[in-house]
């Protein structure tokens, strides 16, 4: 439906940060019963540039790293979508 992209330098291990993805002009009707998936990756290549998750410059980066993503949803750090809703007449 749409896909939006962050680019985030990797905070210290399990500390939480909030990270806002602009998924530009989106609208879908979601009917009673439906169910929508939200997915977190570190990659969607080819569609965007590889991210090989170093820190380094992009241009003379050598090695890759596995990035591993966390999403908090505890009472201390909740984890949410906001979706506006628009009334269908």
């Amino acid at each position: 439906m749409a896909d939006g992209i962050v680019r985030v330098r990797a905070p210290t291990p399990g500390e939480a940060a909030e990270h806002v993805v602009d998924l530009w002009s989106t609208s879908t009707v979601f009917r009673a019963g439906h169910r929508i998936r939200v997915q977190v990756t570190s990659s969607n290549f080819p569609r965007r540039d590889r991210n090989l998750n170093t820190g380094e410059p992009e241009e003379s980066v050598t090695t890759a790293r596995v990035a591993r993503q966390q999403i908090f949803h505890d009472p201390a750090r909740p984890a949410r979508m906001v979706l506006p809703v628009v009334p269908v007449p």
